[in-house]
């Protein structure tokens, strides 16, 4: 068993000399943007570029776990060092728990192969548990869309402006679009510190890549281009969104009659089979004990 001792004792090193080179590259990082921050006011757009990279570090070897955390909500440094912890923890402490017993003899074997396959599914467990988190709230960011497009309608023709409208939606709406309304806190705080809101508002549809969100997104940077001109496209993009959720509910009866139909066939037919055929044997066996006498 020392070969598979020696290869899990190379592997855990490995991974520990993976988490202390990005450390030292963080840490790199930001001795950089400290040091741009000390040359002027010629800096601050550098400045700026480097701490929007800076907020969006991550440690995995996956280049897509930082825009699903992203989409999550998970944008604060705290909790993306939790999920990687959990990333990289628990797969660690799955591999001590194998050293463990294959240093005292009780994981002999086959058992060492299952274990490496172990630690494999605890790496990747968590990225599945996070793609899951993520469906789970893009469904109702795309749920809560439905249901600002008629606040949007209504907020418009009273003659509020795009930035009005958006602030009264999310100082008055937590409560029904907690979601979205977090989304908007975050933009409207980077328009009140100087940025765009066109520009942040296709920021903010792009990094959660939710379709209805995008194509409300679309008409708000038409409204603000143009002025007006906005109110038959919500219109128009309320009768889609019905569509789609029509579409979606009729694919899902759908799949759940067929789902229906399998669980009849296995439970209510042996049922009905007795009821309606068991006589019938029953008579048939009588009539043979009768020709067997």
């Amino acid at each position: 068993m020392q070969p598979f001792a020696l290869s899990a004792l190379l592997l855990l090193a490995a991974a520990t000399l993976l988490l202390l080179s990005s450390y030292q590259r963080q840490s790199r990082q930001r001795l950089l943007v400290q040091r741009l921050g000390k040359t002027g006011p010629k800096s601050q757009s550098r400045i700026g570029a480097s701490s929007q990279i800076l907020g969006r570090w991550h440690w995995s070897i996956d280049p897509e776990v930082p825009r699903l955390l992203d989409q999550l909500g998970w944008r604060h440094s705290t909790k993306r060092a939790v999920y990687l912890l959990v990333q990289f923890g628990l797969p660690l402490a799955v591999l001590a728990v194998m050293l463990v017993m294959i240093l005292f003899g009780i994981l002999e074997g086959t058992g060492t192969i299952y274990g490496l396959c172990l630690i494999g599914v605890a790496y990747l467990l968590p990225k599945r548990l996070l793609v899951q988190a993520v469906a789970r709230r893009k469904q109702k960011l795309a749920d809560e869309v439905s249901i600002m497009v008629p606040m949007l309608r209504m907020l418009f023709e009273v003659g509020m402006a795009v930035e009005q409208t958006l602030r009264a939606i999310m100082n008055e709406g937590d409560k029904v679009m907690p979601e979205l309304c977090r989304e908007m806190t975050v933009a409207m705080h980077r328009v009140d510190a100087g940025l765009e809101l066109k520009q942040e508002l296709r920021a903010m549809a792009d990094m959660l890549d939710v379709d209805e969100l995008t194509d409300c997104v679309t008409i708000l940077e038409q409204l603000i281009t143009q002025g007006g001109g906005a109110l038959a496209s919500l219109a128009a993009l309320k009768s889609l969104m019905d569509d789609r959720r029509l579409t979606t509910m009729q694919e899902r009866v759908s799949k759940l009659s067929a789902k229906m139909s399998a669980v009849m066939v296995a439970f209510l037919f042996p049922a009905l089979l007795i009821v309606l055929a068991g006589p019938g044997f029953i008579a048939l066996f009588n009539a043979l004990k009768g020709v067997v006498r």
